[in-house]
């Protein structure tokens, strides 16, 4: 699950393009993290694909995103990718504390929140941007039919397992349309989002755990 939620893209040289931040790319950036930062609660649906050609993996799964940016909550669901999906894995965070569920084994394991800055907060990736990050633009390409603006950002810690995240913006709503991320393992992670909703109805219940929906879930408290 850290691995589908957590690796956000990094690959590719890094060249002296990325030794100032783009202002083009930091204009583009700026619009998107304006009007995300309007909305209290955001909804989407995306499709996950993990794709390692020296490995010979390539695995896709749907999945749902529900953030509260301003007070660091979220719940990502990851569904199985059967005819008919179901839930396969969670990630649920208050803030304070996360749950990482995992259906096939009847468990969730318990953290706290982790302040370091290699923990990627999902709650925050459509301004991850504004911190710890290089970026340049690459000019426009279409995505799915979709107009979209290119932006390829680098980290500035060069020690990152991550080393390059490449965004796809839409050019006309000003949205994240899809995210492809690389690690220094080979491994290549595109997120692309398919519904987007923003001030999403719900309640602060959905940012918690919920053992007693759960019958027999085994709780493992790694706080």
């Amino acid at each position: 699950m850290k691995q589908v939620i957590y690796t956000l893209i990094f690959l590719s040289v890094v060249t002296t393009a990325f030794a100032q931040k783009d202002e083009q790319a930091k204009q583009i950036l700026s619009q998107v993290s304006v009007k995300y930062k309007t909305y209290d609660v955001i909804k989407t649906n995306f499709v996950y694909t993990l794709d390692n050609p020296q490995a010979n993996v390539k695995e896709t799964q749907s999945g749902t995103l529900i953030a509260k940016a301003k007070t660091n909550k979220f719940k990502v669901t990851l569904y199985s990718s059967t005819k008919t999906p179901v839930v396969a894995q969670e990630l649920i965070s208050d803030g304070k504390q996360q749950w990482t569920y995992l259906k096939k084994d009847n468990e969730v394991q318990l953290n706290a929140v982790s302040n370091n800055d290699d923990a990627l907060n999902p709650a925050h990736i459509f301004t991850i941007y504004e911190k710890g990050f290089k970026y340049v633009y690459f000019g426009e390409e279409k995505k799915g039919g979709v107009a979209c603006q290119v932006i390829d950002m680098t980290p500035t810690d060069a020690k990152k397992a991550i080393f390059k995240v490449r965004l796809y913006i839409d050019k006309v709503k000003k949205q994240i349309y899809s995210a492809l991320i690389f690690d220094r393992n080979g491994n290549k992670y595109t997120y692309t989002m398919q519904t987007f909703e923003p001030n999403f109805k719900t309640t602060d219940a959905v940012f918690a755990f919920d053992v007693k929906a759960h019958p027999g879930v085994e709780v493992v408290d790694l706080r």
